[in-house]
């Protein structure tokens, strides 16, 4: 998951099944809308995504790919 954003709980985030990024940590609390958008293309940071891309990230960051890599 990539988040365009600040997100909070590194430690849990890290210990997370799933690979999850953000752009910073921030101790604020977030208001819960329940809203937002799938299997669209998005645009940020210079990078495009579109659904069914792979994207692949470690500690260093992040690659989109729209093929998987070997």
């Amino acid at each position: 998951m990539i988040v365009h954003g600040c997100a909070r709980d590194g430690a849990e985030l890290n210990a997370a099944a799933l690979g999850i990024r953000a752009l910073a940590l921030h101790p604020r609390k977030s208001n819960k809308r329940g809203q937002g958008d799938q299997d669209v293309p998005l645009h940020f940071s210079g990078a495009r995504v579109r659904p069914g891309d792979w994207i692949y990230a470690d500690e260093d960051g992040i690659l989109v790919a729209d093929t998987a890599l070997e």
